[in-house]
């Protein structure tokens, strides 16, 4: 059996691995709430209640290995847990936000453009 080789290389740069990091429907909604003092699991489901718990444990956890949230276990009679940014995710924030005023600042451009393809699809 002949060796697979892939036509499309994996890019090995900024980019890509700035992708990977926020690659996820819910991540950026997670890191801003995170970022705003929402830090309990149950908290950011009541903010963002389109998501599934199980799609916010999934998200949490590729946020956590990636090291941009940290979290604390509190082992009470009641156990829970509360996420915060790391360092390494509090330098991702500025980016957040310009991502943001962007978006914001194209938004009839980009709703027109989304709406349009949606239509066709």
């Amino acid at each position: 059996m002949a060796n697979y080789e892939r036509k499309i290389p994996i890019l090995d740069c900024g980019h890509e691995y700035t992708r990977r990091v926020l690659h996820g429907k819910w991540k950026i909604r997670i890191l801003l709430y995170i970022a705003e003092g929402i830090n309990r699991p149950s908290e950011l489901e009541r903010h963002i209640p389109q998501a599934t718990r199980r799609v916010l444990d999934a998200q949490l956890a590729e946020l956590f290995k990636h090291g941009i949230i940290a979290k604390t276990i509190f082992d009470e009679s009641v156990k829970h847990v509360e996420y915060y940014l790391t360092d390494l995710g509090n330098s991702l924030m500025p980016i957040v936000a310009m991502m943001g005023k962007w978006g914001n600042t194209h938004i009839d451009k980009l709703r027109k453009a989304i709406n349009t393809s949606t239509a066709l699809a």
